[in-house]
């Protein structure tokens, strides 16, 4: 068993196309916004953390040296680390296009004449030396204790008016996530509802196609069956229209066919009646008689092939339909078998299943001598099948025996031949309730004609 990809109608792939499109670009569209949104948190941290540092700054230059150490420490948070010394932590300015530059500019504009250095690079690493260490932790080379913290961080180094720097580190966090469940759960209702609507829209727009194949399958069974209505987008009402073009050229069609069958019948009937009434005056018994059988033959070989054109098996109303009783009676009027249920009611047109059923038995009988029918039901659809005894048929004549005319006992003789359209006639009968005739050989020997009719859900 393969596993399908894709859903097999029309309706489930457009939904999953769509649902995937959906879903594809709110998943971009979310990436973005994260992206976008981590950018903007960095940018206002960059730039409170700047006006921060200028106000700093101007305080430090007001402050004596000997008090900025006090202040530094009344300033310093865990959120924003600042130190004074002789050294700046920043060697230089290593982001010229980034959010330090941003900084570096933003500060520019409050603190001109002054020397900037701003990084988000990690900083140097400490003085090896005891004595170079010493020199950074006593009075102005304070550091804070800050500038080897790891992680990424937003380094500040500012020149002061006396030759020492300003250094400060504010660490770099993206804020809360934005991943919260009250945000999860706003995000999937609303892709739910987006979803629904889509489904919804694809049902509806689905809905055309599913009337067109129903309008198909009823125009097989039914020429004369009535129009679509031709409403909907421009490209819905065009193929309406065309479809209605097409069954009314079709219906026309047959409705010539039958009426030029119908008048040849009946301009072949007068001619007949002449032939009757002078085969009356033949004196030889034996003549008189073959004349009288062959123009018979004639009457009902015109007969049948003006109901085979008519096809009246379409034309008839449906009706409830024992089928189980009908199929049942022609068995034993042509001496057949019956093994089946005693009631199966389908909505058929009677005249028209009858004589489907009793040209499936009468050739089984005159082929095949004894003849079984056997009537089932499977889930919707009734299925009789007549057996019989016969020499079979050759696979390769399946088909060609149910074609208009077409016999393959060559003898034409009424006893064992006919016209050659009992098969046609049946077939087109059973295609007209939506059901169907096929051949087999029975592997004991005979043919085997199975008829299957759907039977309509209630």
């Amino acid at each position: 068993m393969r596993f399908k990809v894709l859903p097999d109608t029309l309706l489930g792939r457009t939904a999953l196309v769509l649902v995937a499109a959906l879903v594809g670009a709110l998943g971009a569209a979310l990436l973005t916004f994260a992206n976008q949104r981590s950018e903007a948190l960095a940018a206002l941290g960059g730039r409170n953390a700047a006006e921060r540092v200028a106000s700093m700054v101007n305080l430090l230059e007001s402050t004596a040296p000997e008090a900025r150490r006090i202040t530094l420490h009344n300033m310093d948070t865990p959120g924003f680390r600042a130190g004074w010394g002789v050294n700046p932590v920043v060697p230089e300015n290593s982001d010229p296009d980034g959010l330090g530059a941003a900084v570096a500019r933003h500060l520019g504009k409050h603190l001109e004449g002054h020397e900037i250095r701003v990084s988000i690079k990690p900083p140097p690493e400490p003085p090896p030396s005891e004595e170079t260490g010493r020199r950074y932790s006593r009075g102005r080379g304070m550091m804070g204790g800050f500038g080897f913290v790891h992680g990424p961080a937003l380094r500040i180094s500012v020149r002061l008016v006396d030759d020492s720097w300003l250094n400060v580190m504010v660490p770099l966090e993206g804020g809360e996530t934005m991943w919260q469940p009250r945000f999860l759960v706003l995000l999937l209702g609303v892709l739910a509802m987006v979803t629904g609507a889509a489904l919804w829209a694809v049902r509806r727009a689905a809905r055309p196609f599913a009337t067109f194949a129903a309008a198909a399958e009823r125009l097989g069974t039914d020429v004369a069956a009535p129009p679509l209505p031709e409403k909907g987008p421009r490209e819905i009402r065009a193929a309406a229209h065309a479809f209605n073009v097409m069954q009314a050229r079709i219906r026309r069609f047959v409705e010539d066919r039958t009426q030029m069958l119908a008048a040849i019948s009946h301009d072949l009937r007068t001619p007949i009646t002449r032939m009757r009434l002078r085969a009356e005056f033949v004196e030889d018994d034996g003549e008189r008689a073959k004349m009288l059988a062959d123009l018979e033959e004639m009457e009902h070989m015109i007969a049948a092939t003006l109901a085979f054109a008519r096809d009246d098996a379409t034309r008839e109303a449906r009706r409830p339909v024992d089928v189980a009783a009908l199929v049942q009676g022609l068995a034993d009027d042509l001496g057949a078998s019956y093994d089946g249920p005693e009631r199966l009611v389908l909505p058929a047109g009677p005249l028209a299943l009858k004589r489907l059923m009793a040209n499936l038995l009468d050739n089984a009988r005159k082929y095949g001598g004894n003849t079984r029918a056997t009537l089932s039901e499977t889930g919707s659809t009734v299925t009789v099948t007549v057996d019989d005894d016969g020499p079979g048929i050759p696979e390769a004549e399946f088909e060609r025996v149910f074609a208009p005319f077409v016999r393959l006992e060559a003898s034409r003789n009424r006893e064992t031949g006919g016209t050659g359209l009992g098969l046609s006639v049946a077939r087109a009968a059973a295609r007209a309730h939506g059901g169907d005739i096929t051949l087999s050989n029975r592997p004991e020997g005979g043919l085997r004609v199975t008829l299957t009719l759907p039977r309509p859900r209630n």
